[in-house]
């Protein structure tokens, strides 16, 4: 990969900051959610949530005009000059890479206390338990629960160097860059920013992929769903499924509105179906009794342990 050089600017590490704005992007998702589709096994339909009011997640009344003011930052500047530029830091042997268990990893995200959210008071290890104990109650495979309890934990790139530059490239939906915006895209008019599109590749429908390339070939806008694929997907033992959950949980365009499916190949369709049985998780758990996190912790890093031989992560 070529050398990129890029000038950044200095990383706000604000952790109320950038979770008062995760939670309005999921407000608004919530609120723009469609069905989940049926399936077996780990994509059956959730049960947990049955008998939730979904409409008490709108306590946000501001939540759309702070998603709009994100989304204008963020769109303009997911490029593809900027993802491969991110990738490169990512990769480059100068980075500091901090060594730590997926637990101690749990503990250092906990330090990321929102304040804000009006919809619970609960720490980040609260949530992540909430998003696991949801799956674990349903009956879902050990893989699956363990995905839950860690699927944010990309987050963290906001306290490590050379990861991120702000909010906008840690949060927010995500999406392929290096072809046409899709107009399913959450905002979709505010592209109109990035220079990417009028570029004469990039703008067009399949722009620098093929038909039916596989989702595995995309690009997609650097976040925290995509820092901690990268992290994990040589430093675990997870299937195929949970990778997919932790790279395409923010990529509501493809899972939840049918945007992008020209670059499905075969066997994609079963990834899809695994994104689509997680958001339920991801989204509507938040509001469940309080995790009780002494008596939790030895079940979870026992699993931990089970899809994580070698322990310690390079992150």
């Amino acid at each position: 990969m070529a050398s990129i050089a890029v000038s950044e600017p200095p990383v706000h590490r604000d952790g109320a900051a950038l979770e008062a704005i995760s939670d309005a992007v999921d407000t608004v998702n919530i609120l723009r959610a469609s069905s989940l589709v049926d399936g077996t096994a780990f994509d059956a339909e959730s049960r947990f949530d049955a008998e939730k009011d979904k409409a008490a997640f709108r306590r946000y009344a501001d939540a759309c005009e702070r998603v709009k003011n994100f989304y204008a930052e963020h769109h303009a500047k997911q490029t593809v000059a900027y993802n491969l530029a991110a990738r490169e830091r990512f990769y480059s042997p100068s980075r500091p890479r901090l060594e730590m268990t997926i637990w101690e990893a749990i503990e250092k995200l906990n330090t990321l206390i929102d304040d804000s959210d009006p919809d619970t008071e609960l720490s980040q290890i609260h949530h992540l338990l909430q998003s696991a104990e949801a799956i674990r109650r349903d009956g879902k495979p050990r893989w699956m629960q363990l995905t839950g309890l860690i699927h944010d934990l990309g987050k963290i790139m906001l306290m490590l160097d050379d990861c991120s530059t702000g909010q906008w490239d840690v949060v927010g939906d995500t999406f392929p860059v290096g072809c046409r915006f899709d107009e399913r895209c959450i905002f979709p008019e505010m592209f109109q920013a990035n220079p990417d599109s009028t570029h004469e590749v990039y703008s067009t429908q399949y722009g620098m992929y093929t038909p039916r390339c596989g989702m595995d070939k995309l690009l997609m806008s650097w976040g925290h769903d995509e820092y901690l694929y990268l992290v994990l997907k040589d430093q675990s033992t997870l299937p195929r499924e949970a990778l997919a959950i932790i790279r395409f949980h923010s990529f509501y365009p493809w899972h939840q509105r049918g945007a992008y499916m020209e670059f499905m190949a075969d066997g994609d369709e079963v990834l899809l179906n695994a994104v689509r049985a997680f958001n339920p998780y991801d989204l509507y758990s938040k509001s469940d009794d309080v995790p009780k996190v002494d008596e939790l912790k030895p079940y979870y890093l026992e699993l931990i342990d089970e899809f994580f031989p070698q322990k310690v992560i390079r992150w």
